[in-house]
């Protein structure tokens, strides 16, 4: 998925960077390989969104999804680098209360 970069775990957290669009065509992706990278080194998770230019609902889903996944194990998520039109949608649905939006 080009969407999505695994850069590597730094300082104990698996830093992934995401980009362009992510929706329902490639969101089970998104999850998939986000999960993966995840279960290969489990850690607290930050998404670099700095090249990310749209999600919907279906992603925010995801995000939440992934958030359960970690939390089980006590690891976190947090996002940084959003684009303003991207993080106003992560506030309306309180999602800053769950997850770090930074």
């Amino acid at each position: 998925m080009e969407e999505l970069k695994i850069i590597g775990v730094e300082e104990g957290v698996l830093k992934i960077a995401l980009s362009g669009d992510i929706d329902l065509g490639n969101a089970d992706n998104f999850y998939a390989e986000t999960v993966s990278a995840y279960a290969a080194t489990p850690a607290d998770i930050t998404f670099d969104c700095t090249a990310l230019n749209f999600i919907d609902s279906t992603t925010l889903g995801t995000f939440v999804k992934i958030l359960k996944n970690v939390k089980t194990n006590g690891h976190t998520v947090r996002l940084v680098n959003l684009q303003p039109k991207i993080k106003k949608l992560f506030l309306i649905c309180s999602l800053d209360k769950i997850m770090e939006i930074a």
